[in-house]
C-alpha cells in the first residue's frame, strides 16, 4: 500500500484523504519512505522535514475525523518546496554557501498558503545557487539527477522540484520560473510545470534573483494536480508591490473542461522563430507530432512570426545579470549568512572574502556582466538597449494574440544532456533557455506539458503552451486537452 500511495496523482490522493479511505499520515510516511530510498541517487532534496510534516499530516487526519470541511481541495496531499522560499522552521539556502543553515524569520506568502491550505511539505529542493543555472549543477551542495537517467541532467534551476515529482518522492512540488526554471526541468524530466502570469503569485518571502522576471509556480505530474496548486497558491498579495490586485482565473475549471478533449474554436499559433531545424531531431518530431494532436482535437492551427524572439537571449543576459547584481548586493557579510573574517580585516575586506568563498562561478559570472552592464558609459549602450528590446519582444506577442488563443512551441531545443557536459561552456547553457525566456520578458504566462519521449534518445520532451498575461486558464484548457488525447506515459524505472 506504502509504495502504491507514491504513484497516486495529487488529486486522487486528496480524493482518497478526504474520503478517509487513506490517512494523510499514511501519504506522508509513504513519501518519507520514497525520499529514503531513492534520493541518495537523485539529490532532489536539501532538506527533509519529515517530523513538521507529520505534524500537518495528523492535523488534516483529525480535523477531517471530526466532521470538518478540508482546509482546500489538495489538503493532506504533500508537496516539496524550491529552497528560494523563506520559511521559519526549515533553512532557505537558495543552494549556496552564502545561506548554509540560515533559517529565516519570516514566512513567504507562497509557503504561508500551502500551510494554511492544510499541505504537508516534505522539504526544500535544490536548486541552482540563486536560481541561475539550467542544470541544477551550480547548486553548492551537489548536482541534482534525472530521475529518468541519473547520469544527466534534471534542467535548472528548480531541478530539484522536477527531480522529485518524477522520483515520486512528492505528488505536489513549487518551483520558480525567471527565464523557464519551472518550464525547462518540467519538459526534461516529463512533468508538468506552469509559469504564471508575472504578478499574480505572490514574490514575498521568494529570494530575489530578478525582480522584474522571477514568478513562482506550481509543479506536479498531470495538467489537472498542477491547476488545483496554482489556484491555491495565486492571489493579490499587499506585501508585494508587484502583485497584481485581480480576481484568481478559473484555472481548475478550466482544466476539467480541456480534459473532455474538444478544443473546437480554439485558435493556437506556431512560433517560426521557436522551431529551428537546428533543434535537436526528436525534439521536432515530438513536437510536430503535438501539434497533429491539436489539429486533430479541434483546434485551428496556423503560423506566426514573432520577429524580435530572435533578441531575447541577448536581452535576457543583460537583464538579468543587471538585475542580479543589485539584489545580491545584500549579501554583504554584515547581516546575516557566511562571514568570513580573521579579527584583522577592514570591513570591505570580509565582504570581497566572504563572496569569494560563498559564491559560486556561475553568480559570480552574472554579477560581473550585470554590474558591466549598469556601470557609467555603459548603461545605455547595453542595458538601455535591452530594455528597448524586451519592448518589442512585448509588442511581438501582442500582434500574435491578435490573430490566435495561444502559441505552441518546444519548450526546450533539445533534452536532458549529460551531467558536466556544458557545465564550462556557459553560452551552450544559456542556449537551453532559447524557447522559454520570450515568455518572462513579457510578463506572459506558460506552461510544459510532457509529449512524450524523442525517437533519437528516449527522453522527455515537452510541449510548450504560452497565453498573454492574465489568461492562465487558457493554458489549462489547451494542455488539459492535450494531456487526454496524448495518453498516458511511462514512468522512470529509479
Amino acid at each position: 500500500m506504502s509504495a502504491e500511495l507514491t504513484t497516486l496523482d495529487a488529486s486522487e490522493l486528496a480524493g482518497r484523504i478526504h474520503n478517509r479511505d487513506v490517512s494523510s499520515v499514511e501519504v506522508v510516511e509513504a513519501h518519507l519512505q520514497r525520499i529514503a530510498a531513492v534520493d541518495g541517487d537523485v539529490n532532489a532534496f536539501l532538506h527533509v522535514a519529515g517530523e513538521q510534516a507529520l505534524v500537518t499530516a495528523k492535523e488534516v487526519d483529525e480535523s477531517l475525523a471530526a466532521g470538518d470541511e478540508p482546509a482546500s481541495p489538495l489538503a493532506g496531499v504533500p508537496l516539496a518546496l524550491k529552497d528560494i522560499f523563506a520559511t521559519t522552521d526549515m533553512p532557505t539556502t537558495c543552494g549556496s554557501r552564502m545561506l548554509e543553515g540560515w533559517v529565516s524569520p519570516y514566512e513567504s506568502t507562497v509557503s504561508a498558503k500551502l500551510r494554511a491550505a492544510g499541505i504537508p511539505i516534505l522539504g526544500k529542493t535544490n536548486l541552482d545557487e540563486f536560481a541561475m543555472g539550467s542544470s541544477t549543477e551550480n547548486s553548492a551542495y551537489g548536482p541534482t539527477k534525472n530521475p529518468w537517467d541519473t547520469s544527466r541532467i534534471p534542467g535548472g534551476s528548480g531541478g530539484g522540484s522536477a527531480a522529485a515529482l518524477a522520483s515520486r518522492e512528492a505528488p505536489l512540488a513549487i518551483g520558480t520560473d525567471t527565464g523557464g526554471s519551472i518550464r525547462q526541468p518540467a519538459a526534461l524530466t516529463a512533468t508538468v510545470g506552469t509559469k504564471p502570469t508575472y504578478g499574480t503569485v505572490s514574490r514575498y518571502g521568494l529570494v530575489a534573483c530578478a525582480s522584474s522576471l522571477d514568478q513562482g509556480g506550481p509543479c506536479g505530474r498531470t495538467v489537472l494536480d498542477t491547476a488545483l496548486l496554482h489556484e491555491l497558491v495565486a492571489g493579490h498579495d499587499p506585501r508585494d508591490s508587484t502583485s497584481i490586485d485581480a480576481a484568481v482565473r478559473p484555472i481548475v475549471t478550466a482544466a476539467r473542461e480541456g480534459a473532455r478533449g474538444n478544443l473546437k474554436g480554439v485558435r493556437v499559433g506556431v512560433v517560426s522563430e521557436l522551431r529551428s531545424d537546428s533543434y535537436q531531431p526528436g525534439v521536432i518530431e515530438s513536437f510536430d507530432a503535438a501539434v497533429a494532436t491539436l489539429t486533430e482535437l479541434g483546434a485551428e492551427v496556423v503560423e506566426v512570426s514573432c520577429p524580435n524572439f530572435v533578441h531575447a537571449l541577448a536581452a535576457y543576459y543583460l537583464i538579468l545579470p543587471s538585475e542580479v547584481s543589485s539584489n545580491l548586493a545584500r549579501f554583504d557579510a554584515m547581516r546575516y549568512g557566511m562571514r568570513v573574517d580573521d579579527g584583522a580585516m577592514s570591513a570591505d575586506q570580509v565582504m570581497a572574502a566572504t563572496r569569494e568563498a560563498g559564491l559560486g562561478p556561475e553568480v559570480k559570472r552574472r554579477i560581473m556582466i550585470g554590474t558591466y552592464a549598469l556601470s557609467a558609459g555603459y548603461y545605455d549602450a547595453y542595458y538601455g538597449q535591452a530594455l528597448k528590446v524586451r519592448t518589442l519582444i512585448a509588442r511581438d506577442f501582442e500582434r500574435a494574440y491578435e490573430q490566435v488563443d495561444v502559441l505552441v512551441a518546444p519548450t526546450s531545443p533539445f533534452t536532458a544532456w549529460k551531467l558536466g557536459e556544458k557545465v564550462d561552456d556557459p553560452l551552450a547553457m544559456y542556449l537551453s533557455d532559447l524557447c522559454t525566456l520570450p515568455t518572462n520578458l513579457a510578463g506572459h504566462c506558460a506552461m510544459s506539458v510532457p509529449s512524450g519521449l524523442a525517437s533519437d534518445d528516449g527522453l522527455p520532451v515537452g510541449l510548450q503552451i504560452m497565453a498573454p498575461a492574465l489568461a492562465d486558464e487558457r493554458l489549462y484548457r489547451v494542455g488539459a486537452a492535450y494531456e487526454a488525447a496524448r495518453g498516458e506515459l511511462s514512468v522512470p524505472t529509479l
